[in-house]
């Protein structure tokens, strides 16, 4: 069968799906095709009361990457709460820089602790690259100011997404702006020492010896 085909196929089998469990299993099936032709159903999925489903279809549009993002952008204010957050964490696994406005007010804004989390996590693997250099370096910026932020996150594990989220950030500027390098170090440093939770303490100091290879701070 051609590509088409089969994604029809597993799109009717969502459609038809008449339990929870038929459900999973479809949009599991879908998600696992990668298949283009599927990214409509697949964002629909976010907004059905199902979680297993909405994890799978998360899964698919981040397999897909890029063709998912516009679909995404164009539906996430118009979903409901739940699935704008399953939305968010789409964006925040394909990285592609049209979701960084998106991700940039997640990770400050959203009460769902899971959602900042995925945002603040996201702000570092961005596909820096896909933009120009003047724009990767306006959000770059944007993005180490709202991260330095999210490290007062009430919420431990997000500050600890907020960590590895700098980390990464630091690696992607030293190849654009190493001036930003000691904005991180020094936040990272912090988190280090004054953090109450030891596994961000620990996770700062990690990610701190880490940058001493890979940028040779």
């Amino acid at each position: 069968m051609t590509n088409n085909s089969v994604a029809q196929q597993l799109i009717r089998a969502v459609e038809e799906a008449d339990s929870s469990i038929k459900l999973l299993e479809a949009v599991q099936n879908l998600a696992a095709a990668g298949l283009e032709e599927t990214v409509p159903t697949l964002v629909a999925a976010l907004g059905y009361n199902n979680p297993g489903a909405a994890v799978a279809a998360v899964d698919g549009l981040i397999q897909i990457g890029e063709p998912a993002v516009q679909p995404l952008l164009e539906l996430i204010d118009n979903f409901n709460y739940g699935a704008r957050a399953w939305a968010v964490r789409a964006l925040a696994g394909i990285g592609d820089p049209r979701g960084v406005d998106t991700l940039l007010d997640a990770a400050k804004n959203d009460f769902a602790l899971s959602v900042r989390r995925a945002a603040a996590r996201g702000l570092g693997t961005v596909r820096w690259q896909e933009l120009t250099p003047e724009a990767a370096q306006t959000s770059q910026q944007q993005a180490l100011d709202v991260l330095m932020e999210v490290c007062q996150d009430s919420e431990w594990v997000v500050r600890y997404a907020a960590v590895t989220g700098l980390e990464a950030l630091a690696v992607a500027v030293n190849q654009t702006q190493t001036s930003l390098i000691h904005f991180v170090i020094e936040q990272l440093e912090q988190m280090a020492n004054l953090d109450g939770e030891v596994a961000i303490r620990a996770r700062a100091w990690m990610a701190l010896h880490q940058l001493q290879v890979e940028v040779r701070v």
